[in-house]
């Protein structure tokens, strides 16, 4: 069973330290419509999003839903309609102070879980629900049975400037092949 409709915009001062909150957003016409353009999608349809916020340790919190939506696209070739189903799980750890970065390797790029985000005032399920939904899109959308196209442009006379021939450390090994 689904939980009550809920303000999208949960305030802490509202929220009680040792139980949870249910939420459920409510998807009404402007909501849609505002998604649709947000995200540039042809038609935004089914969406669905709820779940829980509970209490974690020391005024942290943690809210997970699940995310539904019927989408359709613009074929990145095409341009034709691409219909998606998305379902997807959604998790978010809100914390007072995030946690300290991890360091991946012996140099110096440090990594922080996707899934962190500091803890404000505010936590707006709407935010995270658009958030989610433009993570789980495609990115290149194709309709069935489309194949891109592969066409080598160059000037006339000359070979065409292809992937292995724009590396630069290929163009360096030519030249040196060249030389022996």
């Amino acid at each position: 069973m689904r939980p009550d409709h809920i303000d999208p915009k949960l305030e802490l001062r509202h929220l009680v330290q040792n139980r949870g909150v249910n939420f459920n957003l409510n998807f009404s016409e402007a909501l849609i419509l505002s998604v649709t353009q947000q995200h540039k999608l042809i038609k935004f349809q089914k969406p669905s999003f709820f779940g829980t916020i509970l209490p974690l340790a020391q005024g942290d919190w943690v809210l997970s839903g699940m995310l539904g939506a019927s989408i359709e696209q613009p074929c990145s070739i095409t341009l034709l309609p691409v219909r998606t189903r998305i379902d997807t799980q959604v998790t978010r750890n809100f914390r007072k102070l995030l946690l300290p970065l991890s360091k991946t390797t012996h140099d110096t790029e440090y990594t922080r879980d996707d899934n962190e985000e500091q803890l404000h005032q505010v936590i707006d399920i709407y935010c995270i629900f658009c958030e989610a939904l433009s993570l789980e899109l495609p990115d290149y959308p194709r309709t069935k049975d489309v194949v891109a196209t592969i066409i080598d442009y160059g000037p006339p006379g000359t070979e065409a400037l292809t992937d292995a021939t724009a590396k630069p450390f290929a163009v360096l090994a030519g030249l040196k092949d060249k030389m022996n």
